[in-house]
């Protein structure tokens, strides 16, 4: 590994873990902005995000993409369908963060990867591995002991992670960059957002100008909150490898759930710890297979790239031979010696003297 190589994977690294280490904090950012409702926030979440995203995209002058996107209306549609499904994510997360359920909401980011195993079989027919079918099944029965110990399903959960896999889903049949694609679907959420903060406004409920210009100025850095970690993805994506990517997944669901039980005080009864040691049991063993798969893909890789070398390797050799054998005309019998020398002779030679 060369050394700029090796310093743009230190800079791949270090943007994943400042995208998922803030993915993982905020929930320390939700409850400052109380007293607004989670629907407010959410409808701020929206319009700022368009305006800090457009302010970016206008500093990297990347517009090209648009022009092509509004000629597909296929594409359109598939943005307009993740916008709704990222719309019930950041809403249900935001409400549950502000409402005590921490702990429940980073279960969904545990589950997602199970979830979007189980939506590649049923939509996209996928054949899963043994081990991953082993995985699935003990993620199910996660779920059943959580439900017992709830008293009901993990709804927040489920929501999340359901959400979260199916917005998965559509952003790769969309094909579009994370901040082109953060822009058309918060364009998408713009004037209804902007719609219910002129509404809520009217109806004396707001708090954006009610409550200082520190609670407006929050309200406003949800676009950052927003756009900020997305961007160091982006960064670490290019550099980083798939298989890093999916490891540095979870550091976001682990930082909040350990602030759900260590800062917010969130109550772990045995069955919880239960399901949630299920749930891990799951992930270690779906980070296995994804780990020996890919060293296996990656052995095979080797060996293919030595044979079609050796077999390039052989043919460039039997080529310049072919060619040599060409090239060089045929020797033709010889008759006598005196022949043979006054050939040579007549050949550029000089005459050799006694």
């Amino acid at each position: 590994m060369t050394e700029k190589s090796a310093n743009e994977r230190r800079k791949g690294l270090l943007n994943g873990f400042a995208a998922y280490g803030m993915w993982g904090l905020v929930p320390l950012f939700w409850p400052l902005l109380t007293p607004a409702g989670a629907v407010e926030i959410l409808a701020h979440r929206m319009v700022w995000s368009l305006l800090f995203v457009g302010a970016a995209l206008l500093v990297v002058r990347r517009w090209a993409w648009l022009g092509e996107l509004l000629r597909q209306p296929r594409r359109l549609a598939l943005i307009t369908v993740a916008a709704a499904v990222i719309t019930v994510n950041w809403g249900v997360y935001i409400w549950s963060v502000n409402s005590g359920h921490v702990v429940e909401a980073s279960l969904g980011y545990f589950i997602n990867p199970l979830v979007t195993i189980a939506i590649g079989v049923l939509l996209l027919k996928e054949r899963l591995r043994p081990v991953q079918w082993t995985a699935v099944g003990v993620g199910f029965a996660a779920v059943l002991v959580l439900t017992i110990g709830y008293g009901r399903p993990p709804w927040i959960s489920l929501c999340l992670a359901f959400s979260f896999a199916v917005y998965g889903l559509v952003k790769k049949k969309v094909n579009l960059g994370g901040i082109e694609s953060l822009a058309a679907e918060t364009a998408i959420q713009f004037l209804p957002a902007l719609g219910y903060l002129l509404w809520l406004g009217s109806q004396g409920g707001s708090t954006f100008g009610t409550e200082g210009v520190g609670h407006a100025a929050l309200l406003a850095a949800t676009g950052i909150v927003t756009a900020l970690p997305l961007v160091c993805f982006g960064a670490a994506a290019i550099r980083v490898p798939l298989s890093t990517m999916g490891l540095l997944q979870y550091l976001a669901p682990v930082f909040q759930f350990l602030l759900g039980i260590l800062y917010f005080k969130e109550a772990m009864p045995p069955e919880r710890w239960a399901g949630f040691a299920l749930v891990w049991l799951a992930l270690v063993l779906l980070t296995w297979d994804a780990l020996h798969t890919a060293r296996r893909s990656a052995r095979a890789l080797t060996k293919e790239r030595a044979r079609v070398a050796a077999a390039t390797a052989a043919a460039t050799a039997g080529a310049a031979t072919a060619v040599a054998a060409v090239a060089t005309p045929p020797v033709e019998p010889a008759g006598d010696a005196a022949d043979v020398v006054d050939a040579v002779g007549t050949v550029d030679a000089p005459a050799v003297r006694p």
